[in-house]
């Protein structure tokens, strides 16, 4: 009933679009925008499930999902914007993107609610927007781009790219102060320079992002990562390291894009120190990944200003992304083994018009070095994927 009341508010909400303004024009207008998007998956998996019965891991098993449906607004009024979203992936409600924002001119706006603040390259796009079709695994296991209740000033100038977030943790928006005991919090930075953005697809950017956090779990003495092989019907999991006796952690990532015409590549480096406390070693750990993108069928790449990142390819437009991601989560000296793991894929990306996106993956991925309770110590799996989502 109450997911019921939820989405008949947000669907009339969706039909409305409303305007003031006077005779003259002098005031700022209203409006009311709606927005959503779908998500329908099937993947197919070979091998992985060969030793699977020695464990209680978990099997790949082949099939169709929706992953992610969302319907929402976005509201404007003058300087500024309201956005409000409510997900309902694999029947389960929860909030999405809820913030207010003021922007005060074209380069600088404050940002404030329940949003993924900015760090490294992968924040300028949105889990459905990812071109390799899934973000990499290490952005995921370093809890890169997590949705926050956060505070976020940016700044967007021409050769300069700036933003600057305080949060709390993610619990918060789901848990009274009472009721975690304690509340986590965090500051984050990404700094970006951009010598480079022609029309003709000449593109240069480098950045680093950077981040401190107390710790969120084990009654907040602890830190807990993990990440998932890279698909959403089956989920299955790839590293997990669990870090206990914390004070807190920083992580940072440095980012690279360069582009020229159709041909684009991407690539971040990611590293994390757990500093402890009584006597046990820090937790240390580090990832990469690098992505060749190239349009087959379409116009050169374009850029983004306000997200510091490339644009989406125009409607029509038929792409071939080659992505290799490698992540260490085990650090012996620390005592914990996350698992290593490798993953190279390829997705072939249609953009069928504004609205609507094709997407056919192939990855393979394994993994080594995981002494985690009810887990394989190696695995590997190949992966055929294919989407078509329709976001608005």
């Amino acid at each position: 009933m109450k997911t019921n009341r939820i989405a008949a508010i947000l669907l009339a909400a969706c039909t409305l679009t409303a305007s003031a303004a006077d005779t003259e024009g002098s005031k700022p207008k209203f409006s009311i925008t709606p927005t959503g998007r779908i998500l329908v998956d099937g993947a197919g998996y070979l091998g992985g499930n060969g030793s699977i019965g020695e464990s209680g891991d978990t099997k790949f098993v082949s099939g169709v999902a929706i992953p992610d449906l969302r319907i929402g607004v976005k509201a404007k009024y003058g300087k500024w914007q309201a956005k409000v979203d409510v997900g309902f992936g694999y029947g389960k409600v929860g909030l999405k993107d809820t913030y207010l924002e003021y922007d005060f001119n074209d380069q600088n706006l404050i940002r404030g609610g329940y949003f993924v603040p900015q760090f490294g390259l992968n924040s300028e796009t949105s889990s459905s927007m990812k071109p390799s079709y899934e973000e990499p695994t290490s952005n995921e296991f370093f809890y890169a781009n997590p949705r926050l209740l956060a505070l976020m000033y940016e700044y967007s100038g021409d050769k300069y790219f700036a933003a600057t977030t305080v949060f709390a943790e993610a619990a918060a928006m789901t848990n009274n102060a009472t009721a975690l005991g304690k509340q986590a919090w965090g500051a984050q930075t990404r700094l970006v320079w951009r010598p480079s953005h022609t029309d003709d697809g000449t593109i240069a950017q480098v950045g680093i992002s950077l981040n401190y956090s107390s710790p969120t779990a084990d009654d907040h003495d602890g830190f807990s990562f993990s990440s998932n092989f890279p698909s959403r019907v089956s989920k299955v999991g790839l590293l997990s390291a669990d870090i206990d006796h914390a004070r807190g952690l920083f992580k940072l990532t440095p980012e690279l894009l360069l582009a020229k015409g159709r041909f684009a590549l991407e690539a971040q480096y990611y590293y994390m120190n757990v500093a402890r406390k009584e006597g046990y070693g820090n937790y240390r750990a580090q990832g990469v990944y690098g992505m060749l993108r190239g349009l087959l069928v379409g116009s050169n790449y374009t850029y983004t200003m306000g997200d510091a990142g490339l644009a989406t390819p125009a409607p029509h437009s038929f792409e071939m992304v080659l992505m290799y991601n490698y992540t260490n989560a085990s650090d012996a000296s620390a005592g914990i083994f996350g698992g290593i793991t490798n993953d190279a894929s390829c997705t072939l990306n249609y953009y069928i018009n504004k609205y609507m996106i094709a997407r056919l993956r192939y990855s393979y991925t394994t993994v080594r070095d995981r002494h985690v309770e009810n887990m394989l110590d190696r695995r590997h799996v190949n992966i055929i994927e294919a989407r078509v989502q329709i976001k608005f």
